[in-house]
């Protein structure tokens, strides 16, 4: 007969005890868990800092996605004002007037009275000192159905705005330097320019990258011949960037953008050659990419260019770019750069990249962020 073995109520009692403890430690475990799991998503989805009029911002390393549609809309064409035909090659350079014109009038040629009326408004504010009210008429105008001549006008207009608000320059033939943009005028009701503190341990290229601009265009809109002179408590002008562009193909331009709707300049642009287009679509300025006079071979003829060579072809600067969508997707090894044949601006000759004087690509180089900064390429 087998013999029962007792067990004693201590013995049941220790074993319900440690059951009850596994499972209790384990519960801990998986709440432990879900608690960082919440908090880590919470601190990715909380990156924000302030911009200069005390604004929550996203300071989050991610790409900014240019919208060009937000920019501009596309130039209605009419019978009598068909676009012009240009074989190629083309050469019909477009120099970009440095001259003070007149004051603008309101274009006849334009059939929408609201665009004449914002027109009229914002000479009267850019003559009153109005510049930022001025500045968001005219690009409100912009984006309306205007002439060929009525466009050019006012892009003409919102360009001088940058440099010039002085009007009384007009009729002196001379250019102020007071503009919204490139002078060191910080406009209280200006959302896209601030002023800024120097604090302890900054420099100017920290301070760009907070605002998504070379530190470049922060020396020259500030005056700062040297960086290192840079002393905490000095009150500087800042940019909210990115800057952006449009490459418009058949008018051999490129429009600069302040963010995604405010335009800033046009310059012009040489292209690539037949067999060797420019490919149309989305660009981003490679992080990286932007160099003084790089070394560069030739990869038909395997010849190597260095900076101090007196053929060198690539002019005084070289931003690359990286393909992001339409026919650039993927593609590499082109650039905006300068050039040693200022004959090849608005005419296709290059080898697919997009050609500036070398004065204007300094400026494009002081102003488009690596990694931030977006170029599209239209016909």
């Amino acid at each position: 007969m087998a013999r029962y073995r007792q067990r004693t109520y201590r013995s049941r009692n220790n074993r319900a005890r440690n059951k009850n403890v596994r499972f209790f430690i384990i519960s801990l475990v998986v709440i432990a868990a879900c608690v960082f799991l919440l908090m880590k998503t919470r601190n990715d989805d909380s990156e924000t800092a302030k911009d200069p009029q005390g604004n929550t911002i996203d300071t989050a390393k991610k790409s900014f996605e240019f919208k060009p549609e937000a920019a501009i809309q596309p130039i209605k064409k009419t019978p009598v004002r068909p676009a012009p035909v240009r074989p190629a090659p083309v050469r019909e350079p477009k120099p970009i007037a440095t001259e003070v014109k007149p004051p603008m009038q309101p274009t006849s040629d334009s059939t929408d009275s609201k665009v004449v009326s914002l027109i009229a408004e914002a000479l009267k504010d850019r003559n009153s000192g109005a510049i930022v009210a001025a500045r968001e008429k005219l690009n409100e105008a912009l984006k309306m159905d205007l002439s060929s001549q009525g466009l050019a006008s006012v892009k003409a207009r919102l360009s001088e705005l940058t440099t010039n608000i002085d009007h009384r320059a007009y009729r002196n033939s001379r250019f102020g330097n007071n503009g919204w943009l490139f002078s060191n005028i910080h406009y209280d009701n200006d959302n896209l320019t601030g002023n800024y503190i120097v604090k302890p341990g900054d420099n100017l290229e920290a301070i760009g990258r907070k605002y998504k601009v070379p530190y470049e265009i922060l020396m020259t809109i500030n005056g700062i011949k040297d960086a290192r002179n840079l002393r905490a408590g000095d009150k500087i002008k800042v940019i909210n960037g990115p800057f952006h562009a449009i490459v418009n193909s058949s008018e051999f331009t490129l429009d600069l953008y302040l963010g995604n709707n405010t335009f800033v300049k046009t310059y012009g642009i040489g292209l690539g050659a037949a067999g060797q287009e420019t490919p149309t679509g989305r660009w981003k300025v490679k992080p990286g990419g932007k160099l003084v006079k790089p070394t560069w071979t030739d990869q038909l003829t395997l010849k190597t260019y260095d900076a101090d060579d007196p053929e060198y072809p690539l002019g005084s600067r070289w931003i690359g770019l990286e393909g992001l969508d339409g026919d650039a997707k993927g593609r590499t090894g082109f650039a905006l750069h300068g050039t040693k044949d200022p004959d090849s601006i608005g005419i296709r000759s290059s080898r697919g990249c997009i050609r500036l004087h070398n004065g204007d690509v300094i400026e494009v180089y002081n102003l488009m962020m690596p990694g931030y900064s977006e170029v599209l390429v239209i016909e």
